[in-house]
């Protein structure tokens, strides 16, 4: 059976042929499509769904903390492109018993809350009638100087791998989430470290900083958020980029939160929305004040991708959160 990236494969091929007859700089393959605005500035825009009982569950989670969340996954997007957002559009599509509570209006109240943070407008978007679950659809334009949008494909031999924040929380929340101890985010029964888990599944933050900083002043030569899974997101880099890359486990900086099966979570668990960016060495010495951490190297050997541990190199499969 096919996968969801092969079909998108095919959709990239389809598309690709008419890049060059308009102002679209890179489309279907990256975190975000990247198009020219004028001579100074390249627009950025992404759109992600997010679809009840597959990325969400009303008994699991509030509306705000929804309304957050699709926010905060478009955010990371451009961030990981490089850009500052600016502009976004929002749809959603809820059944009428949802139509006949608040829901809504506490949905729009945690989205204005983050847009309010990083100062961006609501355009426009839709509302809609569903036969019985909630649909999201954020879409959300980010602004790069001209050229200066990072990509995938763009990772070097001899670059540096890094990571923003710690990895493994999001994954190691749902779980909690899960448990039957825990229920809604908010229970009191959770302990501290658990909570801190749940709000990073639940409301997490995109790193929208310092992928703005990564991308003006030209440290990262590519970058990808970690949303599938870092095992899953560095293989996606490396097939664009066409390299290879040797991670270190002893260096991947897992959420100190986690009590147990850190490592795992870390490769696998997904919805961390970090990011992963390649820096040429040279640079090295320009991110020692950011919280980042290197945990490895990008290799000339494509489709070669390995972690060390216990000083033996093993493979990298890519064992991240995937929808078929």
């Amino acid at each position: 059976m096919r996968s969801e990236f092969d079909f998108i494969k095919k959709i990239r091929k389809q598309s690709a042929i008419r890049w060059s007859q308009s102002a679209i700089i890179f489309g279907v393959g990256d975190d975000a499509a990247v198009f020219r605005k004028d001579s100074k500035t390249d627009f950025v825009i992404t759109t992600d769904l997010l679809v009840e009982n597959i990325d969400f569950r009303l008994e699991w989670t509030r509306p705000e903390y929804l309304g957050h969340k699709a926010l905060a996954v478009s955010l990371s997007d451009i961030a990981a492109m490089g850009a500052r957002p600016c502009f976004a559009l929002l749809s959603i599509g809820v059944p009428k018993n949802i139509w006949k509570t608040k829901f809504l209006d506490s949905f729009y109240k945690g989205w204005f809350a983050l847009a309010e943070k990083y100062n961006v407008q609501l355009i426009g978007g839709d509302v809609s009638k569903t036969p019985d679950k909630i649909v999201v659809d954020s879409i959300v334009i980010g602004e790069t100087k001209r050229g200066k949008a990072v990509l995938r494909s763009t990772a070097n031999a001899g670059d540096l791998i890094f990571v923003t924040g710690a990895l493994g929380g999001a994954a190691a929340g749902l779980a909690e989430i899960r448990s039957p101890t825990v229920k809604e985010g908010v229970n009191d029964r959770a302990t501290i470290k658990e909570r801190l888990l749940i709000q990073r599944q639940l409301r997490p933050n995109a790193q929208v900083e310092i992928g703005a900083l990564l991308g003006e002043r030209n440290l990262a030569t590519s970058m990808i958020d970690i949303s599938d899974g870092l095992s899953s997101d560095l293989n996606h880099l490396c097939e664009e980029s066409n390299v290879g890359a040797i991670i270190d486990a002893d260096k991947i900086p897992v959420d100190s939160s986690i009590d147990s099966d850190g490592l795992n979570l870390a490769l696998n668990g997904g919805e961390d929305f970090e990011l992963l960016f390649t820096v040429n060495p040279k640079k090295n010495s320009k991110l020692k004040n950011l919280p980042v951490t290197q945990i490895g190297l990008i290799t000339d050997k494509p489709k070669k991708i390995f972690i060390k541990q216990n000083s033996r190199l093993i493979k990298l499969n890519p064992k991240g959160f995937i929808h078929f």
